[in-house]
């Protein structure tokens, strides 16, 4: 059974309804493909008035710098690199394991997708020192979109993310 245009308004409707994204092709159902780390740039920033009770919240925004629409999805690949570029542990999470886990986004040139990232970068975990910084300091996040390859985004400012890198995602959406 083909959906009518009026059946997938409603169903579009109801989704944006829950806060989720819906997205169309471009017009004559041209898909776009995956955005790889090249169609991209990021920045990895703190939430404005986000801390509190020994965490904080930053969001990764990317946006398409490419000449081409091209999608993003779920959460991509991290980890967490020190002012030399050297890997540290990384631990991602989702927000909401085993329900909503990915909402197709599609970026036009110009245009950007966030998720954000919930984690303490001051309460240390099991096996983490108690004296001093929990962990070392990020300075950059690379990230490893679908579409393949990685980029550097800054982190700013420069973290800790104690639990040994524990940090809570949500999936990307359109920003």
């Amino acid at each position: 059974m083909k959906p009518t245009r009026r059946g997938s308004t409603a169903i579009a409707s109801a989704l944006a309804g829950l806060g989720l994204v819906v997205c169309a092709g471009p017009a004559g159902g041209a898909v776009a493909p995956a955005c790889a780390a090249r169609d991209l740039s990021g920045v990895f920033a703190v939430v404005p008035g986000s801390a509190g009770a020994g965490n904080i919240v930053y969001k990764l925004r990317l946006r398409n710098t490419a000449t081409r629409a091209c999608f993003v999805t779920g959460i991509p690949g991290l980890r967490l690199l020190d002012a030399h570029g050297h890997a540290l542990p990384t631990h991602p999470v989702p927000a909401h394991p085993r329900a909503l886990t990915a909402v197709r986004v599609v970026l036009a040139p110009g245009r950007a997708a966030a998720e954000t990232a919930r984690f303490s970068p001051d309460v240390p975990g099991v096996g983490e020192q108690t004296i001093g910084q929990c962990e070392p300091t990020a300075h950059r996040l690379r990230v490893t979109p679908q579409g393949g390859g990685s980029l550097r985004a800054p982190i700013r400012p420069p973290t800790a993310v104690c639990e040994h890198g524990t940090m809570t995602l949500s999936v990307l959406t359109a920003a």
